[in-house]
């Protein structure tokens, strides 16, 4: 699971980046609410941590925002904040936030706040999905189908396919998909990029859309569904 922190705080990012080392999600950081937007646009995070004091917009404001888009509206939020009285946990709640965690907190109340939201799962309505001829990915539950039968992808080449998807006609060389796709993992390299490719392809290939996954010689990829 992708959580999005956004925290201008270093002190507490690191933290956060701390409570997480040795799990399962994967921890992508932003100082303030105009990088969060460039993060959420690339990777859809499940799940949200985010300070109620930051620079420029506030927190408060960017759960609005949040709430107010139909792609982003469903995703978990857990506000961070040193405020302590009860209206402005209140307000957060009101306002859209999941939980609200008051500063400091340990890692452990971290790890147990976050498995206790995501437990909840995500609201699905129909148009929270995207659409290209009869292939639609289910954004919240992370599916994918192709004339309602469901296609069986892995976590990764889902995140490869709407990545793709959301950047269309663009060519990527490998070294930009590892940056964009696995943020962080120093230990993938080129040749991990290669086999994605090669399974989503072969997952897509039924359906004749595994030519929309383009190979640019010298390059790297692109994704182009225009026929």
């Amino acid at each position: 699971m992708r959580i999005l922190i956004i925290e201008d705080e270093k002190a507490i990012r690191q933290i956060v980046r701390y409570a997480l080392n040795n799990t399962t999600y994967i921890l992508l950081e932003a100082e303030n609410c105009r990088e969060a937007e460039k993060l959420i646009a690339d990777f859809t995070p499940q799940m949200i941590l985010l300070d109620w004091m930051l620079p420029g917009k506030s927190g408060i404001e960017f759960v609005k925002q949040l709430k107010e888009n139909s792609i982003t509206r469903y995703i978990p939020v857990i506000m961070l904040t040193a405020k302590t009285e009860e209206d402005y946990k209140i307000k957060a709640l009101e306002i859209g936030a999941d939980d609200y965690i008051t500063k400091p907190f340990s890692p452990r109340e971290l790890i147990a706040r976050i498995k206790t939201v995501s437990r909840r799962g995500p609201l699905v309505t129909p148009e929270d999905k995207i659409q290209i001829k009869d292939l639609y990915l289910n954004i919240c539950t992370q599916e994918v189908y192709v004339n309602n039968h469901k296609i069986s992808l892995s976590a990764t080449n889902y995140q490869l396919l709407y990545f793709f998807i959301k950047h269309q006609n663009i060519v990527y060389s490998r070294e930009q998909l590892l940056a964009h796709v696995w943020p962080g993992k120093i230990e993938i390299d080129d040749r991990t990029v290669d086999a994605q490719i090669r399974r989503l392809r072969n997952s897509l290939k039924p359906y004749g859309y595994d030519i929309w996954i383009q190979t640019v010689r010298g390059g790297g990829y692109k994704f182009s569904s225009i026929s």
